[in-house]
């Protein structure tokens, strides 16, 4: 398949204006203003990829040691999200589903999620209790999230990319002031964790609670977190945001944990546990110039992390696992390494200290609905980095369109050195409905 001709017929596709229509006659009728109880919407999105293959790094060795994939590796990934509430009432139901299906010559996928899946009661105006599959959202930071104890990591390299919620049991209690404490709001979660809920979370056949305290205090943003059970080992955590002029953002997260566990494997397979107090944070900043360019930075220490020794002796033992299999056929090393690799040593962000940069600019040189912007992920251990500029068009009722390159560089047994591709090149085309 030709893959460019893919992204050319796409365009043409999505920017071809429709037909347009005769004129009519508008009539007032008063059931379509109406609020209906429910609604359903939609996503749907075509996203055609084009990767370089890094074939002498090791992560490529261990993740295709049985495949050459050549110069690139072209593969396309169709989406549809479905999202839709009903409510009745101080009660109300809703849903968020996400379907992939992935052609690729190394084989086609499909998977369906839900991603939602809640019942919510009111009852009263200041009380809302919620049972069922939902996201928190904790914390204040884009690209990281060290005090989100509920949620899944965020992708650094996509942050506002829809995630799958956690199974739970959550009470909110909001009230409103008139002093400088404007609001305080405190949330309070049961977290069931047992086979097929949850399961992926920690130790299983337990109920685990956390708790957040919210404050809108001098004009800033506070929240207090707690996380216990017995599936976790206990972390606190806390946030801040305040707009220090209207056109100026600081934020800040922190979170401990006691007696966090991580494996550390040696160049020749040995694998030692470690456990300590850590602490994780990130503190970060957003401005908007008067040409409306907006630029966020964020630094996060991730203590619970791999050091960058850490990271090369795994490394290492993954090049040695790739020729030992080369060499023998004998693949216990290699099915070690990637085990290892889909657990702590492949989770985003995996080593100690990043530095996130975003720049972008809406609407230069006045052209409409067009925003170019540029991303870069720093790797301050290693000096490993990624980098990718992107384009963004949204001048078309509904739909979104984004082209973004990602190019990864870094000296061998870095993060960004080893990973599996040099570039990725990506057209994302969505339309909402």
């Amino acid at each position: 398949m030709n893959w460019w001709l893919l992204l050319f017929v796409c365009f043409i596709v999505f920017l071809t204006p429709l037909a347009p229509k005769a004129e009519e006659t508008y009539t007032f009728d008063l059931s379509e203003i109406e609020k209906k109880p429910y609604h359903i919407d939609g996503y749907v999105e075509v996203k055609p990829l084009i990767y370089q293959p890094r074939a002498d790094s090791s992560l490529y060795q261990l993740k295709y040691p049985k495949q050459d994939l050549g110069r690139s590796l072209e593969e396309a990934i169709f989406k549809l999200q479905l999202e839709g509430t009903y409510e009745s009432g101080n009660a109300l139901l809703h849903f968020k589903t996400n379907t992939n299906y992935k052609l690729s010559r190394l084989g086609d996928r499909e998977s369906t999620d839900l991603y939602e899946g809640y019942f919510s009661l009111k009852p009263s105006p200041a009380w809302q209790i919620d049972v069922g599959k939902k996201t928190f959202k904790w914390g204040k930071g884009y690209a990281w999230n060290p005090a989100a104890f509920l949620d899944r990591p965020k992708d650094p390299e996509d942050p506002e990319l829809g995630m799958e919620g956690v199974f739970a049991l959550s009470a909110n209690y909001i009230k409103s002031f008139s002093g400088n404490l404007k609001t305080f709001s405190p949330s309070f979660v049961l977290q069931p964790i047992y086979d097929h809920i949850n399961d992926e979370f920690g130790k299983k056949n337990y109920i685990n609670a956390a708790a957040k305290l919210y404050f809108l205090f001098y004009d800033t943003d506070i929240d207090l977190m707690v996380l216990t059970g017995g599936s976790y080992t206990s972390r606190f955590g806390a946030d801040f945001s305040r707009n220090l002029t209207p056109n100026w953002e600081i934020h800040g997260e922190i979170a401990f944990i006691r007696d966090s566990q991580k494996s550390i494997i040696s160049p020749i397979g040995t694998v030692t546990s470690v456990e300590r107090d850590t602490t994780n944070y990130l503190i970060g900043s957003r401005y908007l110039t008067e040409r409306d360019t907006t630029y966020l930075i964020e630094y996060y220490h991730n203590d619970t992390g791999f050091t960058g020794d850490e990271m090369k002796e795994f490394f290492l033992f993954a090049y040695n696992a790739y020729r030992k299999y080369t060499e023998t056929s004998n693949d216990t090393d290699l099915k070690k390494a990637l085990q290892l690799f889909n657990g702590q040593y492949g989770r985003p962000s995996p080593t100690r200290d990043y530095l996130y940069l975003r720049i972008s600019q809406k609407e230069p040189f006045d052209i409409l609905y067009f925003t170019p912007a540029i991303t870069t992920i720093l790797n301050l251990n290693d000096r490993s980095f990624t980098i990718s500029p992107e384009v963004s068009y949204t001048g078309l009722t509904n739909f979104d369109i984004r082209l973004k390159i990602s190019m990864n560089s870094g000296s061998s047994e870095s993060e960004y050195g080893e990973k599996p591709f040099a570039a990725k090149i990506e057209l994302r085309i969505g339309y909402y409905f």
